[in-house]
């Protein structure tokens, strides 16, 4: 790649993440061979590689590009929020009373059988 293409094409996109994915996609393209997306859109490619290829495209104004607009997120609050069925509306006892329950219970059929 040539390094002043590369400043020229940071000029015009000022990201260098952005520059970076624009390229990568266009040497995609280019490499695919098949239909008209595929050939480059300059006239004068002489012994360019993909990279500068696609560095002349963005340089002259050939490709465009858009960057979606940044939407802040906001974290949702429980308020109206709807609960699943399956949960408890009592919370859960604790296992020392069920252990309590089982061990009275099997005193009582103790008590009986004797």
């Amino acid at each position: 790649m040539n390094a002043e293409l590369v400043k020229k094409a940071l000029e015009i996109v000022l990201n260098p993440n952005i520059l970076v994915n624009l390229i990568s996609r266009r040497v995609r393209q280019l490499n695919s061979g098949g239909g008209s997306v595929s050939r480059p859109l300059i006239l004068d490619v002489g012994n360019l590689g993909l990279a500068d290829i696609a560095l002349r495209e963005i340089i002259e104004g050939k490709m465009g590009w858009e960057v979606p607009e940044i939407i802040e997120l906001t974290r949702p609050t429980g308020k109206n929020r709807k609960r699943p069925q399956n949960w408890a509306k009592e919370p859960a006892k604790p296992a020392q009373d069920i252990r309590v329950k089982r061990e009275s219970a099997s005193s009582l059929s103790h008590a009986q059988a004797a």
